[in-house]
């Protein structure tokens, strides 16, 4: 054992029925999360994960990786498997980078009228699938101090590997909660509780950021890449805005977009 940690296990057996949540994580990835359980990868994202609140089942790692964590980690209760780099890319299935991930289990969802209730600045997604989009998108909330964020049913699951890694372990800090069927009709839980509802689009109809008077209480709509919000949900908003560009430049990447929209919002 180093550090003030919990005591570590080592283990040199990469078939070791005690990493199962761990294995083959790109075939396994799925399955995961279809058994509840989520994959938090590196340091800075399993530091996060630490105090967030959620339940640790094990973390697994290189020495000085665990070195690091041992302060985060220390009465949590949580088994910790220490690896050389080797056998800890051989469980996984792929060289392991970061050198330490944490396996969780994914709490039960959250109602979007607890998360509407408690806060005052939303960002409500529309087909999203990309991970590293979603990802982006939750560590830009939590820098601009973002309440929760809001799904629709189209959109890929944050808690993904790649979108916890990409998010920086933001995810496990920002609340979210996915708004139901019918879309976008559920968006009226948001307009109901006063919440007034800005959609990004580059269209020449929308009003510049910089232009628009800030609400007290508002949800900021983002489309996937490329289609942008589809006409159902623009017609749900309560005002188009769109980010001045220069000519021959019409969209930025999504999560880019939501970042200068929200600094905007948030100045």
């Amino acid at each position: 054992m180093s550090g003030s940690g919990p005591d570590r296990v080592l283990i040199s057996d990469a078939a070791d029925p005690r990493l199962a949540d761990f294995r083959d994580l790109m075939q396994a990835d799925g399955s995961a999360l279809r058994r509840g359980v989520v994959i938090a990868e590196g340091v800075n994202v399993v530091q996060r994960l630490a105090r967030s609140g959620y339940r640790i089942r094990a973390v697994v790692g290189v020495p000085a990786k665990l070195d690091a964590l041992a302060p985060v980690l220390a009465g949590l209760g949580v088994a910790v498997y220490e690896l050389d780099k080797w056998t800890l890319s051989d469980v996984v299935g792929f060289r392991v980078t970061r050198g330490v991930l944490a396996a969780v289990d994914r709490p039960p969802p959250v109602a979007a009228e607890s998360l509407i209730a408690a806060g005052n600045r939303f960002v409500v997604l529309e087909s999203i699938n990309d991970y590293e989009n979603l990802g982006s998108v939750f560590r830009n909330c939590a820098a601009f101090g973002v309440d929760a964020v809001l799904l629709d049913p189209r959109c890929a699951d944050p808690l993904y590997r790649r979108s916890v890694r990409v998010s920086m372990g933001h995810v496990f800090g920002v609340g979210f909660a996915v708004l139901g069927e019918p879309w976008p009709a559920s968006l009226g839980l948001l307009r109901g509780a006063g919440v007034r509802l800005l959609a990004m689009t580059p269209r020449p109809a929308a009003i510049a950021l910089s232009r628009v008077a800030v609400p007290d209480r508002w949800a900021l709509l983002l489309g996937a890449e490329g289609p942008g919000l589809s006409e159902a949900a623009l017609a749900a908003a309560d005002e188009w805005v769109r980010i001045p560009m220069a000519d021959g430049v019409d969209s930025l990447n999504v999560a880019t977009a939501g970042a200068v929209a929200l600094a905007q919002l948030t100045g």
